[in-house]
């Protein structure tokens, strides 16, 4: 068993006229098949608004309600597989029922194809009226950066059983958001800011497209591991095997102070 780490991020919080400008909030923390910790989902939020949702899952838009009025304003995904975009199907439907304006939709370049393919290729996709997937939003495409509320967002792929399926998110000197991946040490090991909170995929079991409990050990520095908050479990009780093991991890609900964003 690892030895515990001594962690240097904040705990969860509840947002308020104290929060921070940026904070993450989980929504769902679940690699998909446990009702019980959701599809791994989370908002950046600023002064406690929702300004981008990440991924969009089976159940993350009733997440979301829960917490927030109205539907997102904005979506980055991570990659195509169907626990992190599944939602979207019901998001357009939303979109186009309650007249809301066109979502921005960030999606990594070569994501689209797949994406589209999806979801979007259904005829006749509500019995309503003409609509299409992609009349609910403002299709973003993205190589390696975006800007929102003023701050610049970069993507970079990671290790997901495919080339080029998945990408981190990364806010310089705020945050860094693996999606669904295997160990990265190459990106996390020099591109990550000492103020960066590394929200990091990580099970029990390591597979072909995700980090496993014995790989942090094995890939990562024990400076980088003490800033890890595990999430994309299997269950509750796994979550709990991540804890004994000295590790910190996001819950459904919990939400993370987050440091100011570089401006380079």
């Amino acid at each position: 068993m690892t030895a515990p780490l001594t962690a240097t991020v904040t705990e969860p919080l509840n947002t308020g006229t104290n929060s921070p400008v940026y904070s993450l909030r989980f929504l769902g923390t679940g690699s998909g098949g446990n009702l019980s910790v959701g599809a791994a989902a989370a908002v950046l939020e600023q002064a406690g608004q929702p300004l981008l949702l990440i991924d969009c899952g089976p159940g993350t838009l009733n997440a979301f309600a829960h917490h927030y009025d109205g539907l997102p304003s904005a979506v980055f995904i991570t990659h195509a597989h169907m626990d992190h975009i599944a939602d979207l199907e019901i998001l357009t439907v939303r979109a186009r029922l309650s007249g809301a304006a066109a979502i921005a939709l960030f999606v990594p370049v070569a994501l689209i194809p797949v994406l589209h393919q999806r979801l979007a290729t259904y005829p006749g996709s509500m019995a309503e009226g003409d609509h299409d997937f992609w009349q609910s939003f403002q299709l973003r495409p993205v190589s390696d950066h975006f800007t929102l509320s003023g701050d610049t967002f970069r993507l970079y792929p990671t290790r997901h059983h495919a080339p080029g399926s998945s990408h981190a998110l990364h806010l310089p000197g705020s945050f860094f958001y693996t999606g669904d991946t295997r160990p990265v040490p190459e990106l996390l090991h020099h591109l990550c800011q000492a103020s960066d909170v590394i929200f990091h995929d990580c099970g029990v079991t390591p597979n072909p497209s995700h980090t496993g409990l014995d790989d942090l050990t094995r890939e990562y520095r024990d400076d980088i591991r003490s800033r890890l908050i595990l999430y994309h479990y299997a269950d509750a009780a796994a979550a709990d095997t991540l804890i004994q093991a000295g590790y910190r991890v996001a819950r459904p609900g919990d939400v993370f102070r987050l440091g100011t964003p570089l401006h380079v």
